[in-house]
């Protein structure tokens, strides 16, 4: 009884200490400048709804990989995380090809669906699109005419919208894709010590619960 009753002590010190998260069953320790990182500059709380960004590209193939299990973990997310998607460019003109072409179908609104049709038509059918012409021909399969999708696409509202968002990326600390950013203050992206998608998406859960728990002032209070 004394030996349970100081696995219950120590279980509940590092639970208070904020590092310990269950993964299938597992105990384990997420820690900072291993398994996330801290982004200079980023806001000292989270606000609610947590906004969680996966920053990607359509040429990027781990990005491919990662897309269905991104897509699993948004059918089961907290209902306090707003997830949506940037591409990177990385100074790639092939990289800001596709860039352009998201940013532009996000503006009018296309729908959710395009996202996975443009890796299955990459990566599945193998058929690469070198100029916005023959992307927004794809993107007419969408509801969207060529002619009004070129329109934009050239247009100041695409060009301020693309320039913002790699900015934005640049302050996070962008190098890879697909890296996770969770309210503009954490960083999460593939390395040894995060070792699959799994466990990338992990920690963004255990991220946005143990954020979301600090949040509430009277829960301490109320222990």
């Amino acid at each position: 009884m004394k030996n349970f009753a100081h696995l219950l002590l120590v279980a509940a010190t590092l639970m208070s200490a904020g590092q310990v998260y269950a993964q299938g069953g597992k105990t384990i320790e997420y820690q900072e400048g291993l398994h996330y990182f801290l982004i200079d500059g980023g806001p000292a709380n989270l606000t609610q709804p947590v906004e969680v960004v996966e920053a990607f590209s359509y040429l990027c193939s781990h990005c491919n990989t990662f897309d269905p299990y991104i897509e699993s973990w948004k059918q089961r997310k907290p209902d306090n995380v707003e997830f949506r998607r940037v591409p990177v460019v990385f100074g790639r003109k092939s990289w800001e090809l596709y860039a352009r072409g998201f940013v532009t179908a996000e503006m009018l609104g296309v729908p959710e669906e395009a996202h996975a049709a443009m890796m299955d038509r990459l990566w599945k059918d193998k058929e690469m699109m070198r100029s916005m012409e023959e992307i927004a021909d794809f993107y007419s399969n969408f509801g969207v005419e060529s002619a009004k999708f070129m329109g934009a696409a050239n247009s100041f509202a695409v060009d301020a919208r693309l320039k913002r968002d790699q900015l934005k990326l640049q302050s996070y600390g962008i190098t890879a894709t697909p890296t996770l950013i969770i309210g503009g203050k954490y960083r999460v992206a593939g390395n040894a010590a995060v070792s699959s998608f799994d466990v990338m998406l992990d920690v963004v859960d255990y991220l946005v619960e143990r954020e979301s728990v600090g949040s509430q002032p009277n829960s301490v209070a109320a222990d």
